[in-house]
C-alpha cells in the first residue's frame, strides 16, 4: 500500500462554482492547469472531481480516465485520487458501478455513503473486498468520531478486509465550517484502541480555521488535505486568490511549526 501524500489539494469539490470564486476550477484543462500550480506550491497529491457541461458534480469513469492520462504527463509521481463522492446524485451502486468500471489505483470512499442502512452491508463488503483483491486503494472517509468506531468495528468483524488502511477525518462542514468541529484527539481515539489495526491518516477541515487545524494534525502525526473544497479563506480570513495559494500557506505553516520545534505529539 502507497502511504498518502504528506499534502493533498482538494482544489473544487462537487458543490462549488465559479459563482463562488472565479479560480475554482471546473473542466478539465483547468484541472490540470490547477494541479501543475499546486504541486510547485508543496503539494504531493490532489483529490479529483469532474464535472458536467453544466458544472454539476458527476461520476464517469471515462472522463476520469482521461483526466488521469492527462495528469500523469503533467504532474508525473503526483498521488492522483479521484472521489467517489455521492453528492446527492448517486446510489451506493451507483459509485460502485463507477469505481468498478474505472478501477483507479487511488479513491475516496466516505464510510456513511456506502452503508446508509444495515442491508447495505452485504453490497459494501462485496465492494470492499472486491478493491482489496484489486489493487484499488481506499481512503475511507470518516466524517465523525461515530463514523470512526463504526469504521473500527467493521474492520474487526470482517466486513473490510484488512489491517491496514487509509483513513480522512473530516472536520466541520459546508453548513457550518469550523463552527461544529471535533477535536481530532477524538477521531483518533477509537484507532488508537483498537487491537492489531494499522492506519495512515488525513485531515481535512472546512472554514476559516482550515490552516490551524491541519497544522495541529501534522502535530498529531497525520497528513493533511487543503483546497478549494473545504475552505476559501487564508488563516488572516481573507480570500485565497487560488488554490496554490492556500497549499502554499498550508505549507509554510508546517514548515514554520518544524523549524520552531513544536514537537509531534
Amino acid at each position: 500500500m502507497r502511504p498518502l501524500p504528506h499534502l493533498m489539494v482538494a482544489p473544487n469539490g462537487a458543490r462549488r462554482g465559479k459563482s463562488d470564486h472565479p479560480a475554482l476550477p471546473i473542466t478539465d484543462d483547468e484541472m490540470v492547469e490547477t494541479a501543475r500550480a499546486c504541486h510547485a506550491a508543496g503539494a504531493d497529491g490532489i483529490h479529483l472531481h469532474i464535472r458536467d457541461d453544466a458544472g454539476k458534480h458527476m461520476l464517469d469513469a471515462g472522463r476520469y480516465s482521461a483526466l488521469l492520462a492527462r495528469l500523469s504527463e503533467a504532474v508525473p509521481g503526483m498521488y492522483l485520487q479521484v472521489t467517489s463522492e455521492e453528492a446527492g446524485r448517486y446510489s451506493a451502486a451507483q459509485q460502485q458501478a463507477m469505481m468498478y468500471a474505472l478501477r483507479p489505483s487511488y479513491v475516496s470512499v466516505g464510510l456513511r455513503e456506502m452503508v446508509r442502512q444495515p442491508d447495505d452491508w452485504a453490497q459494501a463488503r462485496a465492494f470492499y473486498y472486491w478493491a482489496a483483491e484489486n489493487g484499488v486503494e481506499v481512503q475511507h472517509i470518516l466524517y465523525s468520531p461515530q463514523d470512526v468506531e463504526t469504521f473500527v468495528a467493521a474492520c474487526e468483524d470482517g466486513k473490510i478486509p484488512g489491517r491496514s488502511h487509509l483513513v480522512l477525518f473530516v472536520q466541520g462542514s459546508y453548513a457550518n465550517g469550523s463552527r461544529d468541529a471535533v477535536p481530532l484527539e477524538t477521531y483518533l481515539a477509537p484507532l488508537v484502541q483498537a487491537d492489531d489495526l494499522e492506519y495512515d491518516w488525513m485531515s481535512c477541515a472546512f472554514g476559516r480555521d482550515e490552516t490551524a487545524s491541519l497544522v495541529r494534525a501534522v502535530e498529531l502525526g497525520g497528513k493533511v488535505r487543503v483546497g478549494f473544497e473545504n475552505s476559501l479563506r487564508n488563516q488572516n480570513g481573507e480570500i485565497a486568490p487560488d488554490n496554490a495559494a492556500r497549499v502554499r500557506e498550508v505549507a509554510e505553516a508546517i514548515q514554520t511549526m518544524v523549524e520552531t520545534g513544536r514537537q509531534f505529539a
